[in-house]
């Protein structure tokens, strides 16, 4: 009994022994976390991140890099050193957290410099600019995976083929959000007739056809109407929808674009729209005209596009609207008419800004004129089709 009760004890050290060598010998999984750097020492660096402010807590066995903007990826980082890092740097940190999650003590910091984000951003924006077209969906075809596009330019509409590439990322907006950066994963198979669409690929010779490595979709509206009221503290603009006769506040925010339609090119575009609709005849009739109020001197105003000839470099519609006079809330007047692109919201009757346009009267007018039409031919008082150009959806180039 005795002789058992030893082999027991024995047996049992030893276990203990074992599990205690084997637990020393599990590594435990680093935490991999990102922020804005708030303040740094040379012992410690706040970090902003989601949750709050992060202690990442530095020594002599840290180990730092910086990551480039030509590979924006933690394998091409290359050696750096704390100095580099400001304050207003976005920092990638490896460690194991505290328990209260407010403390990492750091084995390795990234270093994305606010240059290197800058260089990034200027990259992709060229891309997106001379490597991508928008528009909105026509159709799509799931046995070729083919989204077939109606672009709109200055000279017109054209029709696009858009075809995916093996990996293509698909992202959509999400309802009542105009960031990029808060649309979501998604499938081609989310894509309805309808969308705006934005895809960044490569084109073909003539432009009908783009093979895309990413594509954005967002279902997107365009309300126009008159400015009943203006609360610039709030940032809100209130106009009556002259599609429903109802009261719309727009909320603007810092991601909102807000712009002056010239006087004369919208007359001469809603003229254009109207000619179209009548079969290029335009019925005899004149386009509806807006105010015509005094226009910048396209020489002393870098964004505006020259009264009497074309635009600049013959971009398309947003290189249109990028050299538009820019407006603020102040700016506006009761009683003027303004149209303005949103998401989808839960509420109608409250829309969060992507692009507000004033100026643009003589669009509305026409609307205005096609639906009374509508009507004495029985039909709704929503036009389904009104646009604005540079109003579709996101817009692009």
């Amino acid at each position: 009994m005795r002789k058992n009760l030893f082999l027991s004890a024995v047996i049992l050290v030893f276990g203990l022994f074992g599990l205690t060598a084997f637990a020393q010998t599990v590594s435990v999984k680093p935490n991999t976390l990102t922020g804005e750097v708030a303040s740094l020492d040379s012992e410690k660096i706040v970090l902003k991140i989601a949750t709050g402010d992060l202690n990442v807590v530095l020594s002599n066995k840290t180990k730092y890099f910086s990551i480039p903007p030509e590979n924006f990826s933690t394998k091409a980082a290359v050696p750096a050193a704390f100095s580099d890092i400001s304050i207003g740097d976005k920092v990638i940190v490896t460690g194991i957290l505290t328990e209260d999650k407010k403390t990492i003590p750091a084995n390795s910091v990234y270093l994305i410099s606010k240059s290197t984000i800058a260089s990034k951003e200027a990259k992709e924006n060229e891309a997106w600019r001379t490597r991508s077209i928008a528009g909105r969906v026509v159709s799509y075809n799931p046995q070729t995976s083919v989204i077939t596009v109606s672009v709109r330019g200055i000279a017109g509409e054209r029709t696009v083929s858009v075809k995916p590439k093996d990996k293509a990322e698909f992202f959509r907006y999400a309802p009542d959000s105009v960031k990029f950066s808060e649309a979501k994963k998604s499938r081609i198979s989310d894509i309805e007739p309808g969308d705006s669409i934005r895809a960044l690929g490569d084109k073909n010779a003539d432009g009908s056809e783009i093979t895309a490595e990413k594509i954005v979709t967002g279902a997107f509206k365009t309300v126009g109407g008159t400015i009943t009221a203006i609360n610039a503290e709030k940032n809100e603009v209130t106009i009556n929808d002259f599609q429903t006769k109802k009261d719309v506040t727009i909320v603007v925010t810092d991601a909102s674009i807000l712009k002056q339609f010239p006087a004369e090119m919208a007359n001469r575009m809603a003229g254009m729209q109207m000619m179209q609709a009548g079969g290029g005849q335009g019925g005899g009739m004149r386009p509806p005209q807006g105010n015509q109020q005094p226009q910048p001197n396209p020489q002393t105003q870098g964004q505006t596009p020259g009264q009497s000839g074309g635009l600049r470099g013959g971009g398309g519609i947003d290189d249109m609207l990028d050299r538009f006079p820019s407006v603020k809330i102040a700016d506006l007047k009761v009683g003027e008419m303004i149209a303005v692109s949103s998401t989808k919201s839960a509420d109608p009757n409250r829309i969060t800004a992507i692009k507000l346009l004033s100026g643009v009267e003589p669009f509305v007018k026409l609307a205005q004129a096609q639906m009374a039409g509508g009507n004495r031919g029985g039909g709704n008082n929503v036009n389904s089709n009104f646009t604005i150009p540079g109003l579709d959806g996101f817009g692009g180039q």
